[in-house]
């Protein structure tokens, strides 16, 4: 059974065209990696999928609820918790504070959600009375991550979260999210580092110019592929 399907999607900015008859599937537990050149609508496909940007036309559904003309805030009530690009944190709040918005919803669950978001994140334990704004980049990305985790989601939308981080945390990052998928989490991985998320996913999905150039298992898309639409920066 299919965790999300997306069917013929578009988006419009005005006149502009970001994605046009975008389709696919990602199965229950598994992960699919979107790759492309800057401009190509990755990141227009994980807002349009949490319902941030509207569609021009198309389908969104997830466990067979059409989700295509509900809010965001239904959406992540669905199971769908969405991670821009970007730090996400609110600053001004400590680690803790930031944590319990999380679960501000549903304040029965949490203690069990702080208890694995520190077990999965060690530092943010010992930094949680820290303000986030005071956190390195990588720390920031942690909580982030933490913070969509602890609220068992069924499918996390990770946009480039490796950005700008040093190797090890960038290492912990995938590690995180592997978990995640091993406990049954679904993941929308776009990523810069073209590589690492094809070691990551099963699927492997290029936009180019906001349409599907090329789709497949993972472990099919080698270096001549790759360099054919991203070029050798992006495929290194």
């Amino acid at each position: 059974m299919s965790a999300l399907k997306v069917d013929g999607l578009s988006v419009r900015y005005g006149a502009a065209g970001a994605l046009a008859d975008v389709s696919f599937e990602i199965p229950s537990n598994t992960a699919l990696a979107v790759l492309g050149p800057n401009g190509a609508g990755k990141s227009t496909l994980a807002r349009a999928v949490s319902g941030l940007v509207r569609k021009s036309s198309g389908t969104v559904t997830f466990g067979g609820q059409d989700l295509s003309t509900v809010s965001p805030a239904k959406i992540r009530r669905a199971g769908i918790v969405h991670l821009p690009e970007g730090r996400g944190v609110f600053r001004g709040l400590t680690v803790l504070e930031n944590l319990r918005m999380g679960l501000a919803a549903d304040p029965g669950r949490r203690a069990a959600g702080l208890e694995r978001a520190f077990e999965l994140f060690p530092v943010l334990g010992e930094r949680r009375k820290q303000l986030a704004g005071t956190l390195s980049g990588g720390e920031q990305q942690m909580l982030s991550l933490a913070r969509a985790l602890m609220v068992e989601p069924k499918l996390v939308i990770a946009d480039e979260m490796s950005l700008g981080l040093a190797p090890k945390l960038v290492d912990l990052i995938f590690e995180s999210l592997g978990r995640a998928r091993s406990a049954g989490v679904s993941v929308l991985l776009i990523e810069q580092f073209a590589g690492r998320a094809l070691e990551f996913a099963d699927q492997c999905l290029i936009l180019q110019r906001g349409s599907v150039s090329w789709s497949g298992p993972a472990d099919t898309a080698g270096e001549e592929l790759l360099h054919r639409y991203l070029g050798e920066a992006t495929a290194a």
